[in-house]
């Protein structure tokens, strides 16, 4: 019998019908203020894969606006088919608890169709994971902290001398509990390292996120990836204005293979 991760367990969602469905939000998963968006982005993505109901049609994007930070328990995530063509079907989303509104999101589903490959990002040259000391999570880090190991590898750790000249940050990433690298472990990694910003800024902030797109580049599980492996991700923030940053991110398979890329757009607030 197979046993479910606790990311599976804590990402699953029931259905009521095609396109209802129940989720719990489990504060395992907690940031400063809620839940972390990549964690949330995944339930959201298992609704919306199986209202689709295709295994043929992978995601290719997921966008979810957040509206306002869930309690911990039960949410409802109302799904609707808005179109399906011959090769992409368009869906959204309405994630609720009780009768506030937490959420929205749109995504698109394709058979694979023919084009032109290429891809002039480069992976960026890092040690192996496993020559990188794995590091005690610190008393103060927030609940999702313990939900991944990661081993730094990319820009400065913040807060630890003077602010760096660049907001990039990340390095190798695996969950917790080895489990196949599927699209919802990839949506939640887009959202799951240290802002890259912290390294930049002056003091401590929160960024909750408002917006998070994930565009899907690779088939996944990746055919050359083994449960135990490491992600390799990488984020920049490169404009800070208003009360608002940008951060864009990848998600690279070992091999060099492009899985992921990622924007969101995050608020700016004092912390405490």
């Amino acid at each position: 019998m197979l046993v479910a991760t606790r990311f599976q367990r804590d990402t699953a969602v029931i259905a009521r019908d095609a396109h209802r469905f129940d989720a719990r939000v489990d504060e395992a998963w907690w940031v400063a203020r809620g839940p972390n968006g990549g964690y949330l982005a995944a339930i959201v993505l298992r609704a919306l894969t199986e209202a689709v109901a295709d295994a043929n049609r992978a995601p290719r994007s997921l966008t979810i606006h957040f509206v306002t930070p869930p309690e911990a328990g039960s949410i409802s995530i109302t799904t609707c088919t808005e179109r399906q063509g011959r090769s992409l079907t368009t869906c959204t989303a309405r994630v609720e608890q009780g009768d506030r509104l937490i959420a929205l999101g749109v995504s698109a589903f394709s058979l694979p169709r023919p084009g032109p490959e290429f891809c002039d990002l480069v992976r960026p040259e890092v040690a192996d994971p496993s020559s990188i000391r794995a590091e005690a999570v610190p008393a103060e880090a927030p609940a999702i902290a313990h939900r991944w190991d990661t081993r730094w590898a990319i820009g400065e750790r913040p807060w630890t001398g003077a602010p760096s000249p660049a907001a990039i940050a990340g390095g190798w990433i695996r969950l917790e509990e080895p489990q196949a690298f599927d699209a919802p472990v990839l949506a939640a990694v887009t959202d799951a390292w240290i802002p890259p910003v912290f390294s930049r800024a002056p003091q401590p902030m929160v960024v909750p996120t408002v917006d998070l797109t994930v565009h899907f580049r690779a088939g996944v599980p990746h055919p050359a990836m083994a449960d135990d492996d490491f992600l390799l991700a990488v984020f920049r923030t490169n404009v800070s204005a208003g009360g608002f940053l940008e951060e864009d991110g990848e998600v690279w398979a070992p091999d060099g293979t492009l899985l992921a890329q990622s924007r969101q757009l995050a608020a700016i607030l004092p912390l405490g």
